[in-house]
């Protein structure tokens, strides 16, 4: 940056092209940090996936018997987590501006391997659902910030996959989930007590009864560990998550935000592979410092100076009073709310029980059914991390929302038409599993990566974490509404369970050709321009300004009262 006598060398000033990466392998580094950070996406989906296994073990049912029978309670306490998780992803716009991006991470790790902790340990339904709750708060946090660090650290050209890699990560941390539920669930066999016959259920399909069908001494073949394992070994990514972030940089962005520019330049020379001092990396920073200084211009202007609590709280206030704030918001918060309204996680969290109601019988059979839906949720999220910055968000969230309401449609239609006796139509019920899964090859590569990516690229650095922490509230509140009625929705409406969650699929795919802007291939500093308001224009020809202003002038970069920031333009 600076030569020897500590003035900015010319060639700060010269316009620079940035270097175009071809794909995500280009910068293997960059690519290990994002990888890295997507840790916590698998803490996510892990938790969402494990829970659907654990709650058809007749262990736990024996340990905890009114969430296993009890549909109604059995939904707050899978809500549990996602209540907290909304709680947590609220208030952390504030944390994640203090503290910053990366110990925002590691905060977030302590907290999540306590409430994991607690939750296999439980000896009862108070510490079951204290310990769900604590992790709750840790994945809200989690979610909200990964994004944010991921969005923060990367390169234009290929942020969008680099942010679906943590979508990537929750389908993985599904799909691990299932499976280890699938093999835990044997330990011991696959029932509570084999010399008891069922009692639950009827005659000609008996179930397992948690009250009657087990012995004095509690279960005598399936061990609690069955459920205690999968549920503690999520405490092993999360102290990875929590210790490698020690060793990886803060974003640059927020570094400059606090003014540590030094950090900030090594930081991004560091992510984006180049010298300090090569053209690229400073007219990357010298652009994110005139984004900076024009939200300065812009708190000072509106906010009469205020700091602290009173400048949080005008902030989140401006969301809702700006205009072109409000818009992004509206859209970051409605992608969010369909990508739950499209019923993703209720198929996750009661995917068993939809398979069952298809005509697949018994909790083994069941079970290996959701294990094969998380592995094609794995693999259909990776076009996205492909395409997402080739074909751009538009395209992939309208087709997406095209194929899970045929889907959806198709069976709902296949339910409502044979209902109890779709297991004597095994036809029918395998072309409603297919179907299914072709749901979730639509979601996985639209809605379920996008709506982690979309609101975490459109906000200006001021406003962005705070934000993103209201997008991110509304998906777990949503989540929230989702995972407590589902269990009674399929009980009572069953078809049209699915109707109802293709109406908002249809829904869905309107907003995104009518609202949505593209937004591939954009800086974070460039998006002002991408919803073209009148303001986003003023705010570049203030940035125009200043750069003819200093351009050419020699400024001491150690000195803030002689002018540390230096805008460029290409």
């Amino acid at each position: 940056m600076a030569n020897q006598d500590g003035n900015v060398s010319s060639q700060e000033f010269e316009p620079a092209t940035k270097p175009v990466k071809a794909s995500l392998l280009d910068n293997p580094y960059l690519l290990g940090v994002a990888l890295f950070a997507s840790l916590g996406g698998f803490l996510f989906g892990y938790d969402q996936g494990v829970v659907s296994g654990v709650l058809t073990m007749e262990s736990f049912g024996a340990k905890f018997p009114k969430i296993y029978a009890d549909a109604g309670f059995k939904g707050w306490w899978v809500s549990t987590i996602l209540l907290t998780a909304w709680f947590g992803s609220l208030v952390n716009g504030p944390v994640a501006d203090r503290f910053g991006r990366k110990m925002n991470m590691i905060i977030a790790v302590v907290i999540f391997v306590v409430g994991s902790s607690i939750q296999a340990g439980a000896v009862s339904i108070g510490m079951l659902f204290v310990g769900r709750a604590i992790a709750g708060l840790a994945v809200g946090m989690l979610t909200m910030v990964i994004p944010l660090y991921i969005s923060e650290v990367s390169s234009s050209d290929i942020r969008g996959g680099l942010v679906v890699l943590q979508q990537l990560s929750i389908t993985i941390g599904i799909l691990a989930s299932f499976w280890i539920d699938y093999g835990t669930h044997y330990i011991g066999g696959t029932r509570c007590a084999p010399n008891i016959p069922y009692t639950g259920g009827t005659s000609s399909s008996p179930t397992f009864d948690p009250y009657t069908d087990v012995g004095p001494n509690g279960c005598t073949g399936q061990s609690a560990a069955a459920w205690r394992i999968p549920l503690a070994l999520q405490i092993l990514p999360a102290l990875i998550l929590g210790i490698g972030m020690i060793f990886y940089p803060d974003t640059p962005r927020w570094l400059l935000l606090q003014e540590r520019d030094e950090e900030a330049f090594r930081a991004l020379a560091k992510l984006r592979r180049f010298p300090s001092d090569h053209p690229s990396i400073v007219s990357e920073a010298l652009d994110i410092k005139a984004t900076i200084l024009l939200e300065n211009t812009y708190t000072r202007d509106n906010y009469n100076g205020a700091t602290g609590f009173k400048l949080h709280l005008a902030q989140y206030t401006s969301l809702i009073t700006n205009k072109s704030r409000f818009r992004r918001l509206a859209i970051g918060s409605c992608i969010m709310f369909f990508q739950q309204f499209m019923g993703c996680n209720a198929m996750i969290y009661y995917a068993p029980t939809m398979f069952a109601s298809l005509g697949l019988s018994g909790n083994t059979t069941s079970l290996l059914a959701t294990g094969v839906y998380g592995i094609v949720n794995c693999l259909s999220t990776i076009p996205a991390v492909l395409l997402i910055d080739k074909v751009g968000r538009r395209p992939l969230l309208m087709c997406g929302a095209a194929g899970t309401c045929i889907s959806l449609v198709i069976v709902g239609a296949i339910v409502g038409a044979y209902g109890d006796t779709l297991g004597n139509h095994k036809v029918a019920g395998w072309v409603g599993i297919a179907f299914i899964y072709i749901y979730d090859v639509n979601f996985s590569y639209s809605f379920a990566p996008i709506g982690w990516v979309l609101p975490s690229e459109i906000f200006t650095l001021a406003i962005r974490s705070k934000a993103i922490s209201i997008t991110t509230s509304t998906t777990w509140m949503c989540n929230f509404i989702i995972g407590l009625v589902t269990p009674d929705m399929l009980a009572q409406i069953k078809w049209g369970t699915y109707i109802f969650f293709a109406a908002f699929c249809l829904l869905a795919g309107g907003f995104t050709y009518f609202f949505v802007p593209e937004t591939r291939g954009k800086t974070l500093e460039d998006m002002d321009l991408v919803f073209g308001d009148t303001e986003a224009h003023e705010e570049m020809e203030r940035i125009r300004g200043i750069e003819a202003q200093l351009r050419g002038v020699q400024v001491d970069g150690t000195d803030p009262e002689k002018g540390i920031v230096v805008l460029h333009t290409e």
